[in-house]
């Protein structure tokens, strides 16, 4: 809820009130009990992050996100290169291992 700040146009006197967002605005002064007092504009407070749910590094600053689009390439390039020398050892294996039985079959 937030906080509104009055100011009595009869006696001057300003004040604060913590009401609803859908409460009617005040209307009588605290200090004179006249029915002059008006609902200000004020800048109103800043946000106010309570609990344990928001952290400094939620909010990362742009060097350190290009450090990690960096960082995350690398190791996607290094996983495709890692996957081709795989793909190619095992297919020398696969060679030389019926290149080994061809020759056994023809030496019988």
């Amino acid at each position: 809820m937030p906080t509104y700040e009055y100011l009595c146009s009869n006696c001057d006197h300003e004040w604060e009130a913590y009401q609803a967002i859908s409460a009617k605005p005040l209307r009588k002064c605290p200090r004179c009990g006249k029915m002059k007092a008006e609902r200000l504009i004020s800048s109103g407070g800043g946000i106010i992050f309570k609990g344990s749910g928001f952290y400094q590094t939620d909010y990362r600053s742009e060097s350190y996100k290009e450090g990690a689009s960096a960082d995350r390439k690398a190791q996607e390039s290094s996983k495709s290169e890692s996957s081709k020398t795989k793909s190619d050892s095992s297919s020398s294996t696969k060679s030389e291992s019926t290149n080994a039985k061809k020759s056994t079959s023809n030496s019988d």
